[in-house]
């Protein structure tokens, strides 16, 4: 009997995995040729559309004669990327240290930053309300990423506090936080929020959607973490003040880098669901990697009818970003282990 839906299951497999390959490869039509994609009828798939609308989709509405510059930002980022994979998987003499490792993640965030902004250097000043697509999606998720990350620890070390003046805060912002959803907290910050700040000094979109991205990433990266002090034995506490070290140094020498070893696959993960909820602002009319898809054929009633293909280009870009970073975390944890033995 078992044998019998194995080979059922793998007939059925193959059969899907001919009808896939039938509908996006030998049917399909991959130039950006409109009318071979109508004569087509869905028969197969339609990748012109991708090949016609790329711009428009990675880059959303940013203004055509500067594209080059996030296109550029976007080749800093594949670089930096390629560095960071690399120094993981090479032998240990050839890895770059953490401070290197630093001053080059730095210097690729404020150089593509500054390209897409820029206002020096002769380049025409380009306001945060017209980046879209690709870039502003890893704006959104590195800069909330980077922002969260200490408050996150901050907030968890505030809720062990022996203080309830310290503690009942940071538990009470936590527990708020988490218990409301991502999207209704961007509602509040996009047409809510300035209703408290005067006419006159309104905080941009661009701002307050970070500004809620990064304390909603800290609500739960202060749990992730708490649970990573959990597992701190209190004898290292006591060894580190046994031999002198006090206060922050005992948190910065001796419990942090142990507990954030000892949830960093939780972390990864963390930092994939924050890669994937930045396509909920385009709910407030930010035009992130998903908003550009909307943008770029919504106005297009042509190339509307293949929206299917245009999501499944941008679905392959969204798992190319999120298993890269599995990989990532996968070796650095392999590392860690290795050096722990």
């Amino acid at each position: 009997m078992k044998w019998a839906v194995t080979v059922l299951a793998g007939v059925l497999l193959a059969w899907l995995g001919w009808q896939v390959f039938n509908w996006a490869v030998l049917k399909a039509v991959f130039q950006p040729d409109l009318l071979a994609c109508q004569s087509l009828d869905h028969a197969g798939a339609c990748w012109g559309v991708v090949a016609e609308k790329f711009r428009p989709m990675v880059l959303g509405a940013y203004p055509h004669e500067a594209q080059w510059r996030p296109l550029t930002a976007l080749a800093l980022t594949g670089a930096f990327a390629c560095v960071a994979f690399g120094s993981v998987w090479a032998p240990r003499g050839w890895r770059l240290s953490s401070r290197a490792a630093w001053f080059l993640g730095l210097c690729w965030l404020l150089g593509s930053l500054g390209l897409m902004r820029g206002g020096f250097a002769g380049l025409e000043s380009v306001p945060v309300s017209q980046w879209g697509g690709l870039p502003l999606t890893l704006v959104l998720a590195v800069a909330s990423l980077v922002l969260s990350l200490p408050l996150g620890i901050l907030l968890a070390l505030g809720r062990r506090s022996p203080h309830a003046g310290l503690s009942l805060p940071c538990t009470v912002f936590i527990e708020t936080v988490r218990g409301v959803p991502l999207v209704t907290l961007l509602f509040m910050a996009a047409f809510m929020l300035p209703a408290l700040f005067p006419a006159d000094a309104q905080p941009s979109l661009f701002g307050r959607v970070l500004a809620t991205l990064s304390l909603f990433s800290a609500a739960y990266l202060a749990e992730l973490v708490r649970a990573g002090l959990q597992t701190v034995p209190a004898e290292q506490v006591e060894a580190a003040q046994v031999l002198g070290l006090t206060g922050w140094r005992i948190q910065l020498k001796v419990v942090l880098p142990q507990a954030l070893r000892a949830v960093l696959p939780a972390l990864v993960s963390h930092t994939i669901g924050l890669l994937k909820d930045t396509s909920l602002v385009m709910v407030v009319s930010l035009h992130e990697l998903t908003g550009s898809l909307g943008l770029a054929l919504g106005g297009d009633a042509d190339w509307r009818p293949f929206y299917f293909e245009g999501y499944l280009f941008i679905a392959a870009i969204y798992a190319l970003m999120c298993l890269g970073l599995a990989r990532l975390g996968r070796r650095i944890e392999a590392g860690w282990q290795q050096a722990v033995r």
